[in-house]
């Protein structure tokens, strides 16, 4: 009893003083704090649901998303595209906001509690709560709820993931391939500067982006004689032609026109004997996996699939290769005949050229064209996203500080577009 009354005083004293901090610290103030750490707590439970839920997706969860015509699912459809640089934002607003939520829990716990209180007594209390809020509400609870709804979670969260994507990137390859003029840019030569400029972007790029479109791939009836054969391999020029069935969604393999040698002298010959294994990768394959995967299989071409399995073109070796040193022409290859450069501002270019190429044709970042393209690949596709319909013969389209004027058409298809750079137009001040 003696014990208990002599502490009576003592836990008044710290009831009282608390009260005085408290009314000292108005309660304003507080609300302010409290709002900041709800505010930050649906953030962080936000991008560790996400990051559960976008890397459950399966492949029928994709498709579903991309047959989705509104936004959300469009932007949901553009962060998968780019999984690393997904992952990446992911992580780093996590990790940027669970810092935030601890400098404003720990400056809430410090305001209400006494100054008398011990001091280990304190710490613990602020380490108890910082941790009780990140485990409960920044983990357990956003990943159960996206483990059971990764679909509803990956809606929800697209559009904050969008403008955190932005946020955390501040630094793009545009400024990257900057900083590489500045620092190596008076030693090494223009071609030097373009590896390096190559292999900055070479992390993002995937197989669709530098394929060859279906629309430009030369393949060899299955049905075929030997003599149609061997006047198609002498026709197009290439040392490996798919082979299918009935169309070129139906692979049925790959021939190498050099195990035609042995038998050129032959009338009758069973070509198909000849025909090895297709390879086959889904069009988000990014090219850095799938180069590693051509040296260990020791194959140069792979098939490019899309989410339904139908052949969306081919992409080899070589175009991998491409990406960081640039063009590779042999004794048999022709001019470009996509692509033709009137001066430093205007281009002819075919509407079918892959936008990736265009872009390193006339010297653009990558992502120039990110925020219109939708889901085109190529230069026609692009000015259809633009216009929002089939655009006429002489008909000029119009983005930011570029002009793509439509020279030529081909039923429903843009044949060649004359793009021309004009100057940044510099908004008047008010």
């Amino acid at each position: 009893m003696e014990s208990a009354t002599e502490g009576e005083p003592v836990l008044l004293n710290i009831f009282l003083e608390a009260t005085t901090r408290v009314a000292s610290f108005s309660t304003s103030n507080i609300t302010v704090l409290i709002i900041v750490i709800l505010v930050l707590l649906l953030l962080t439970a936000i991008t560790a649901g996400a990051e559960t839920a976008y890397f459950s997706l399966k492949a029928k969860d994709i498709n579903y998303l991309k047959t989705k015509d509104d936004a959300t699912a469009r932007q949901a459809i553009r962060l998968l595209d780019q999984p690393k640089l997904l992952l990446a934002t992911i992580l780093v607003a996590n990790n940027t906001i669970n810092i935030a939520i601890i400098i404003a829990t720990n400056l809430l716990v410090n305001q209400l509690l006494p100054e008398s209180m011990d001091g280990l007594f304190k710490f613990l209390i602020q380490v108890v709560a910082v941790t009780f809020l990140l485990v409960l509400f920044g983990e357990v609870l956003p990943k159960v709820y996206a483990t059971q709804n990764n679909m509803r979670m990956a809606l929800f969260s697209a559009p904050v993931l969008q403008r955190m994507n932005w946020l955390f990137k501040p630094i793009s390859n545009e400024d990257f391939e900057h900083a590489i003029e500045l620092t190596v840019g008076h030693t090494a030569t223009r071609e030097e500067v373009n590896i390096f400029k190559g292999i900055l972007k070479f992390g993002n790029i995937t197989a669709k982006q530098i394929m060859h479109t279906r629309h430009d791939v030369s393949g060899i009836e299955y049905n075929m004689t030997f003599p149609q054969v061997q006047k198609l391999a002498i026709d197009v020029g290439y040392s490996r032609l798919p082979v299918y069935k009935d169309s070129l969604d139906k692979v049925a393999g790959m021939i190498h026109t050099k195990d035609f040698l042995p038998h050129t002298e032959k009338d009758e010959f069973d070509w198909h004997t000849l025909i090895r294994p297709a390879y086959f990768v889904h069009e988000g394959k990014l090219i850095e996996d799938l180069l590693k995967e051509f040296q260990q299989k020791r194959i140069h071409l792979a098939i490019v699939v899309d989410e339904f399995g139908g052949t969306s073109g081919i992409v080899t070796l070589e175009d991998i290769m491409e990406e960081i040193i640039g063009d590779i022409k042999d004794e048999f290859d022709e001019d470009d005949p996509q692509f033709k450069k009137i001066d430093d501002r205007n281009f002819i270019i075919e509407g079918k050229t892959l936008l990736n190429d265009v872009c390193r044709m006339i010297g653009l970042p990558s992502d120039t064209f990110e925020k219109v393209r939708g889901d085109s690949d190529s230069l026609g596709g692009l000015i259809m996203e633009i216009c929002g319909k089939f655009p006429a013969v002489n008909e000029t389209v119009s983005y930011e500080n570029f002009d793509f004027t439509v020279l030529e058409t081909d039923k429903m298809r843009i044949r060649r577009v004359k793009l021309t750079i004009n100057d940044p137009v510099e908004e008047e001040e008010d």
